[in-house]
């Protein structure tokens, strides 16, 4: 543990932070596509000289990027060493997700900061990019069987080299998208975001020189690790195991297990993914980096006071298997990686309930629902409307889910119905809580959502990549389950489901025409019989729960409360 004081050790901590955070705010400012600018899909940091450990996130990034990046920042050291010509203002930049997590529409800027004539850490900066090719128009292709069938694949080269922009490069990126405008703007906003980061880090090591900042980085990941081994000790010893289910891989029509045992022993965690399915056709598969940043992510959720550095996983082992879904070698499909860590993150909260329910919620909502919907105006401009949609959450020991909120792996927000309708031609006829949608409990789950959209150019198509369709969020504690994902489209023939329930491309849609989706609400949290009745009564007066519902699942009590 370094010896520098608590003071000074607040002030620099505070002080790196603002830095991330005034990163993400240019960026969010900047960004021209309204993932990044209104969703704030983005995040921005400080990571290692050597190891490219995360040392320092932004509070408004989307949290599975602080275990992502450090596998970006990884493989940038690792090609600047091949290379062995890396120099004070070179940028690098990808998008392969094999290598840095995620999936191909989030491009990564890596940039080393040097402070007399060394190496003292690498800012980075990832975003989500409207579009980069590939089959589908937002790049969540639900029939993709390799990611070449998803998107452009970057690996890491520079975009600068000595503060020189590459032109080549940027020629190269903006040919493979269908939205060349979109893309520059979100380049010029990550490479001014880098910008700002070298400033801001520049002011600071003058006022109070590298070896303390230095001694400061090394002191906040120690005590991350410290506060993180106090946290496991105070849990029971014990090994307790969850099991849930994709609804398919978007190919065959196979529900596919995610499993997970939880253990503690003392001081540390071991998180064991064994029996989890095998890599599949379909692109419901993720990279390892993105697996244990998954894991990250719901560790941070169980221990919310935790700081955000690499420190917090020194005391805890993952095992996941080869060969399986969660650790798949490229060009394995992963651009619906967002549904599998989602389900990741519930399996892990729900074999934590049965050791310290009092921490966990029950399970979201489960799916972000990437719809997108493409096609050309009347003058031959293309235009691509992406975006994710919100449902429930859990239950807790302590009060009822979120009604309508974002999933779990993100800060993001969903983007607001007027910035969509403004920039594309389409009209929501709904955007409403979904009544039923949450499952009963003690603490009942938050209530989905329903979202109507009508197409107003002549023609269009739409994609829709979900889950949640089969297998609903699950309750804890004795709660019990929330309504299933639906997703319906309009034909010349009337009302259509996907097949599949929850993924499907290529749907024609004409003027006129509806897409409808109705989001999951949360799983409950305990027992359904030991819900006030006032509060039931109370839910079916704001038509949370209808009569029917509320009598089946709580019985008849809260009739009385009611009058």
């Amino acid at each position: 543990m370094s010896g520098i004081d608590p003071i000074t050790l607040a002030v620099l901590a505070g002080r790196m932070e603002q830095i991330a955070d005034e990163m993400d705010a240019t960026l969010f400012r900047s960004a021209f596509n309204p993932i990044i600018a209104e969703a704030h899909d983005a995040s921005h940091g400080i990571y290692h000289a050597s190891s490219g450990d995360t040392l320092v996130q932004g509070k408004s990034g989307l949290p599975i990027f602080v275990g992502v990046m450090s596998f970006a920042v990884q493989a940038v050291i690792e090609k600047a060493a091949a290379d062995g010509d890396m120099t004070d203002g070179d940028i690098y930049i990808f998008n392969d997700a094999h290598i840095g997590g995620t999936h191909l529409s989030d491009m990564r800027l890596v940039r080393p900061f040097f402070r007399n004539g060394e190496i003292f850490c690498y800012l980075a900066s990832v975003g989500h990019w409207h579009d980069v090719g590939g089959a589908v128009p937002g790049n969540y292709n639900p029939g993709a069987t390799d990611a070449h069938q998803e998107a452009f694949i970057l690996p890491p080269v520079r975009i600068a080299r000595g503060g020189v922009l590459q032109q080549d490069i940027v020629d190269i990126l903006m040919r493979n998208t269908r939205l060349p405008q979109s893309a520059m703007g979100d380049l010029n906003g990550q490479l001014g975001a880098l910008d700002l980061g070298v400033k801001r880090l520049d002011a600071l090591l003058d006022e109070y020189g590298g070896d303390t900042v230095q001694g400061a980085l090394d002191a906040l990941t120690d005590r991350a690790e410290a506060l993180m081994r106090a946290d496991l000790s105070a849990l029971p010893d014990g090994r307790w195991e969850a099991e849930d289910f994709l609804d398919n891989d978007g190919i065959t029509d196979t529900p596919l297990p995610i499993r997970v045992a939880v253990e503690v022993a003392g001081d540390r965690l071991h998180l064991d993914f064994t029996g989890t399915a095998p890599v599949t056709a379909g692109p419901v598969n993720i990279a390892l980096p993105t697996a244990v940043a998954s894991c990250y992510v719901a560790i941070k959720h169980i221990f919310p006071a935790l700081p955000a550095n690499a420190g917090v996983m020194r005391p805890i082992d993952i095992t996941v298997p080869e060969g399986s879904l969660l650790s798949a070698d490229f060009p394995a499909p992963v651009g619906g990686y967002t549904e599998t860590i989602l389900r990741m993150i519930d399996v892990i909260f729900s074999a934590m309930a049965k050791a310290a329910p009092e921490r966990v919620p029950a399970n979201a909502y489960g799916t972000i629902n990437a719809l997108s919907i493409a096609g050309k105006r009347a003058n031959g401009a293309p235009w691509v409307m992406f975006s994710f949609y919100g449902g429930g959450h859990g239950g807790t020991s302590e009060s009822d889910g979120l009604n309508h909120g974002n999933a779990p792996i993100s800060t993001a927000t969903i983007p607001p119905m007027e910035i969509l309708e403004a920039a594309y031609p389409v009209v929501f006829r709904q955007w409403a809580l979904r009544p039923d949608s949450a499952g009963a409990g003690q603490h009942r789950g938050g209530l989905g959502a329903t979202y109507e959209i009508e197409l107003l150019e002549e023609t269009a198509e739409a994609f829709l990549f979900g889950e949640r369709g089969r297998f609903a969020p699950q309750g804890a504690a004795g709660g019990a389950t929330a309504a299933l994902n639906a997703f319906a489209y309009q034909t010349d023939e009337g009302w259509k489901t996907p097949p599949l329930a929850s993924k499907i491309r290529g749907i024609r849609l004409k003027r006129g025409q509806r897409v409808r989706l109705d989001t999951p609400g949360g799983g409950g949290f305990g027992p359904a019989s030991e819900r006030a009745p006032g509060y039931v009564a109370r839910d079916v007066a704001l038509g949370y729960v209808s009569d029917a519902e509320a009598d089946a699942a709580y019985g008849s009590a809260w009739r009385e409360a009611g009058q």
